[in-house]
């Protein structure tokens, strides 16, 4: 298995992170506009991309500390099995977040792509919370002119 592992340090509590990572609201503002779903463990948050996208089962969630998700559904193929965790930490003036997005079956190309799109959506993270506002879909970056 193959991990996609990011950590960024966020000027914000810990508190306003996990806020962001467990409510439509706070996801809305750094990944995608169009989230629904997110609350309690078990609970399914569906992302979508112009229609489409991964739904997620909210697998753990330790407030200010931890927040894990199970990819749940067909979409896409290669995250099939996968999960996405969040691991907040405290530093002098800001929370770092461990991100990984773990059990790929092997590398490839979109695994690559992936890996890009996520540091992208947590640097929208880190923008939402510490100047107001992210890039979510359909306003992020861009990495190919395929998107």
């Amino acid at each position: 298995m193959v991990d996609i592992i990011h950590r960024v340090g966020i000027a914000a509590s810990a508190d306003e992170v996990y806020s962001a990572l467990t409510t439509n609201e706070g996801l809305a503002k750094w990944w995608t506009t169009d989230t629904t779903g997110a609350g309690n463990v078990g609970s399914i948050i569906k992302f979508r991309f112009d229609g489409g996208g991964p739904d997620f089962e909210v697998a753990e969630l330790q407030p200010d500390s931890v927040v894990r998700w199970k990819h749940s559904g067909e979409m896409p193929g290669p995250w099939m099995g996968t999960e996405v965790s969040f691991h907040l930490s405290r530093g002098d003036n800001q929370t770092y977040v461990l991100f990984s997005h773990s059990n790929w079956k092997e590398p490839s190309d979109f695994m690559g792509h992936c890996s890009t799109k996520w540091a992208v959506f947590l640097l929208s993270l880190k923008e939402a919370l510490e100047k107001g506002e992210g890039k979510p879909f359909p306003n992020d970056i861009h990495i190919d002119h395929d998107e």
